[in-house]
């Protein structure tokens, strides 16, 4: 049933039923609502770049969150465990508010963004992170995200090279056996990318609390 306003009116719903059977105030999340299954289960069918990607299954955003920890450990060796995990849920808000490409977010305005800063915000205090990421850490994942952008956008998503190069800054400066697997991106099907960003957050999240 819809809540009422004073004076009567029904106010509109804010909130999502997860499938964990959850109910999620999308206007003011609270912590103890999220679970890592609907993040996981979410992230795993939300598409990368408006689904507009080579292969047979759409790139989600829970493989890209993996490949996005990965070039994040490579760009900072020995990084403890719960920064790794800030890295696998730097995009979870997108289980709730699918992935907007950057165009249209920025089309849409700040109001957005202080959305995202919020429920990201909830999800960190769920799974044991601080609500503002150390600035090299922050500044890491989001070079990462840069990174993983790039070959996304050149072995997936039709752009050229120098294209790639001119919006999301290059590939970065990797090993050579991660630029062959970045080079080789396939899309997964959901549910392999659903399982293996599950098993990524419970080898993470088991090591994530400071000592």
């Amino acid at each position: 049933m819809a809540e009422t306003r004073s004076g009567g009116a029904a106010a509109p719903r804010a909130w999502q039923r997860m499938l964990s059977g959850r109910r999620l105030d999308l206007l003011n999340p609270a912590p103890a609502d999220i679970a890592i299954e609907d993040i996981a289960h979410g992230l795993a069918r939300v598409a990368r770049w408006n689904g507009q990607t080579l292969g047979a299954h759409a790139l989600s955003v829970a493989q890209h969150s993996l490949i996005v920890t990965e070039i994040t450990v490579a760009l900072r060796p020995g990084s403890e465990r719960r920064w790794q995990l800030a890295a696998l849920l730097h995009d979870a808000p997108e289980y709730v508010i699918g992935d907007l490409i950057s165009p249209f977010k920025a089309a849409i305005g700040f109001d957005y963004k202080a959305f995202e800063v919020r429920l990201l915000g909830a999800i960190h205090a769920r799974f044991g992170l601080p609500a503002a990421l150390p600035g090299e850490i922050a500044q890491a994942i989001k070079a990462a995200d840069r990174i993983a952008a790039f070959y996304e956008a050149t072995r997936l998503a039709g752009f050229a090279r120098e294209e790639a190069e001119r919006f999301f800054g290059g590939a970065g400066e990797l090993s050579a056996t991660l630029v062959e697997a970045l080079e080789r991106i396939e899309a997964w099907p959901a549910e392999m990318a659903q399982e293996r960003f599950l098993a990524a957050f419970a080898l993470l999240h088991s090591g994530s609390e400071p000592a």
